[in-house]
């Protein structure tokens, strides 16, 4: 959803009730994630356990992928796709990066630098 501001519309993204409807499954799944038996599991057969928890194509091709903007637009949160990207051995910073347009080092400095200013 676009939104009007300083300097131009700019995306947001806002979990209500509609976008945590949607993603519901991906992020039981993600939450699954948490238990080192299921991480053994999903490691084992990444497609066969996003059926498991019946993601949509979209939402399993995306996990799949790691294509971490289409998971977020199929309704997962940032903080419940966190889990997957750990066993990827990947950041929260990483994840910043992605959602910024940024590699995670010049994330990483935009946050010690006081952060991103929009406009």
């Amino acid at each position: 959803m676009a939104v009007e501001g300083s300097g131009g519309p700019k995306e947001n993204y806002v979990f209500d009730l509609a976008t945590s409807r949607r993603g519901y499954r991906l992020n039981k799944l993600f939450i699954s994630l948490g238990d080192p038996a299921n991480r053994e599991r999903f490691t084992a057969d990444e497609a066969a356990y996003c059926r498991e928890y019946g993601l949509t194509p979209d939402q399993q091709q995306a996990v799949l992928d790691r294509d971490w903007q289409a998971m977020l637009d199929l309704g997962s949160t940032v903080f419940y796709m966190l889990k997957l990207a750990t066993m990827d051995n990947r950041s929260m910073q990483y994840l910043g990066g992605v959602f910024t347009g940024m590699t995670e080092e010049e994330f990483m400095a935009a946050l010690r630098s006081g952060g991103r200013i929009r406009g």
